[in-house]
C-alpha cells in the first residue's frame, strides 16, 4: 500500500521537488522522530511549496478544507470576524509550524490566515496524510502530538486573558515567543516583532494603548529593552518570576 502511495505522488514530488529529508525544519516540523526512509516517503506527500507574499492570504475562513500548511519559512497571523464586524486575532504562526488545524472536524477553514511577510508554505493534503499515516505510525503520532499541543496552546491563551494583568499578558507573550524561536535555532533573547501592537492587543485582549504602556513599563523595569519592533528581553528569569511561573 506505501509503494503505491509513493508512486502516486512521484511526479509531483519530481516536478516541485520539496523534500523534507534535506529541509533544516526537520526537527521541528512533521518530520520529527522519523527514519530518513519514513522522511523520504513524507516528502512524496508535499503536493508542492509556494510563496505567500505579505499582506497576502493563504486561506479565508468558510473556505472548504483540503490541506494543511507547513510554514518553511516566514510569519502568518490568524483572525476572525466577530459578529460585531470586529476582527479578532485567534493566533501567529511561525516557521516549522502548521496552519489549518482547525478546519479537520468542520472540514472548512475556521479562520482567515495572512502572511505578515513574505513567506513560503508546503502543502500537505490531509486526506494523503491520513493515507500515508496508516502506513507510517510515527508520522500520526508526531500529527497527534502537534494537535495536542493546540490544544494545550488554546487552554493556556484562555487562562492567559481571564487571570493576567495587562503586563503579564505582553510578559507571557514575549517569553512564548522567545520559545518558539529559540526551538528553531534563532536568538531567545533577542527578535523582531512580526506583528503589530494592534495585533498583539487583538490577541491579548488589549486595548492599543496598554499594550503600549505594557511595553513602556517592562523596559522601566529594566525587563526588556525595545526599538521599533526590536525586542531584546534582558531578564528572563525576571519575566518569569513575573508571570508566576
Amino acid at each position: 500500500m506505501l509503494n503505491k502511495l509513493v508512486a502516486e505522488h512521484s511526479v509531483v514530488a519530481a516536478q516541485q521537488k520539496p523534500s523534507c529529508t534535506t529541509c533544516s525544519l526537520r526537527d521541528v516540523c512533521l518530520p520529527v522522530g522519523l527514519d530518513d526512509a519514513e522522511v523520504q516517503h513524507l516528502s512524496t506527500l508535499i503536493k508542492h511549496k509556494f510563496r505567500v507574499r505579505r499582506g497576502e492570504y493563504l486561506f479565508h475562513a468558510g473556505a472548504d478544507f483540503k490541506s494543511l500548511y507547513a510554514v518553511k519559512n516566514g510569519f502568518f497571523k490568524a483572525s476572525i470576524l466577530k459578529t460585531d464586524g470586529r476582527t479578532q486575532v485567534t493566533g501567529f504562526y511561525m516557521t516549522g509550524e502548521l496552519l489549518g488545524l482547525g478546519a479537520i472536524s468542520l472540514e472548512k477553514y475556521s479562520c482567515d490566515t495572512m502572511a505578515l511577510e513574505d513567506s513560503e508554505v508546503c502543502e500537505v493534503p490531509f486526506a494523503k496524510l491520513e493515507e500515508i499515516g496508516r502506513a507510517i505510525p510515527p508520522l500520526m503520532n508526531q500529527f497527534h502530538k502537534i494537535m495536542s499541543r493546540e490544544i494545550v496552546h488554546d487552554h493556556d491563551v484562555m487562562m492567559l486573558l481571564g487571570s493576567m494583568k495587562a503586563e503579564e499578558r505582553l510578559a507571557t507573550f514575549l517569553l512564548n515567543l522567545s520559545t518558539r524561536l529559540s526551538r528553531r535555532g534563532y536568538s531567545s533573547t533577542e527578535f523582531n516583532l512580526k506583528m503589530t501592537r494592534h495585533e498583539i492587543g487583538s490577541y491579548l485582549g488589549l486595548k492599543l494603548e496598554t499594550v503600549s504602556r505594557s511595553f513602556s513599563k517592562l523596559q522601566e523595569e529594566g525587563l526588556i529593552s525595545i526599538s521599533n519592533k526590536r525586542v531584546k528581553l534582558e531578564k528572563i528569569a525576571e519575566l518569569y518570576r513575573k508571570i508566576g511561573d
